[in-house]
């Protein structure tokens, strides 16, 4: 059988010394160089099969360190057991250097048979990784995972832009404006002219209806119009005559004419 090699190159990091070894006679060592990395968000546990485990921690300098340290030492296939984001760029940075990194379940790991205990837990996730008994997970192609990033930040401004449009519709109904119960989408191009109208200070309807477009203008004109008529109390950011984030007077001749033509006084 096969010998499991020491870790040299890890020496001086403070660890806790394990017992002896533990290998398996009735069970071929496939990789008497496998290593095992347990992810967390400020420290990496680091062992190679048979040897005792070591703490690094998660800065890019420690990461190029250990990767160098892989690769003097022979290793050709690392362990990952990491969840969330965390192990994504260490994945990066050991696949750079040439090395098969099998992310593992942590809780498939944890059913099969050895030692998986505080830090025997990483020496046995590096151990089990030796005998060939880890299975590692699906990682697509690096040009994959950087369209899955763009289609994850995509599906994040899509959900990002559905919560403000809801919002900006509970600003108008508090107004009662039925502006979006008659135009097809409030956040669409004549939508969002008419809102930045109002947030300027425009409260006449005729005025917001010239900039809608002319579609809308010749089907829907009076309906517009009386969709935009209000109020214009002080209860809602759009009432208080924002503009660009200052606030009109309530006193001022601006609100005081705006307040006449909605009410048409």
């Amino acid at each position: 059988m096969e010998r499991f090699v020491s870790f040299s190159f890890l020496a001086g990091h403070g660890t806790r010394t394990l017992p002896n070894p533990i290998t398996t006679p009735t069970l071929p060592v496939l990789d008497p160089k496998a290593a095992a990395i347990d992810v967390g968000s400020e420290k990496l546990h680091v062992s190679l099969a048979g040897d005792t485990p070591h703490v690094f921690g998660t800065f890019t300098g420690e990461l190029e360190r250990l990767r160098g340290g892989f690769v003097t030492q022979g290793v050709r296939s690392v362990a990952m057991e990491a969840t969330g984001v965390y192990g994504l760029y260490i994945y990066e940075v050991l696949e750079a250097a040439g090395l098969e990194v099998v992310v593992v379940n942590g809780r498939h790991a944890q059913n099969v048979p050895g030692r998986k205990t505080d830090m025997a837990d990483r020496q046995g996730l590096a151990t089990l990784h030796a005998h060939g008994l880890l299975r590692g997970g699906f990682v697509p192609p690096a040009d994959i995972r950087q369209l899955q990033d763009y289609q994850r930040l995509r599906a994040d401004h899509l959900i990002g832009a559905a919560s403000q449009a809801r919002k900006l519709q509970q600003a108008l109904e508090r107004m009662n404006l039925k502006f979006h119960d008659v135009i097809s989408d409030l956040v669409g191009v004549s939508g969002l002219k008419v809102v930045r109208a109002i947030l300027k200070g425009e409260r006449r309807p005729g005025e917001l209806l010239a900039l809608c477009d002319e579609q809308i203008q010749k089907k829907k004109s009076d309906r517009v119009k009386e969709s935009l008529r209000s109020c214009w109390n002080n209860s809602s950011p759009c009432g208080r005559g924002w503009s660009c984030g200052k606030p009109i007077s309530r006193r001022s001749p601006t609100a005081t004419a705006n307040w006449k033509h909605c009410c048409g006084r």
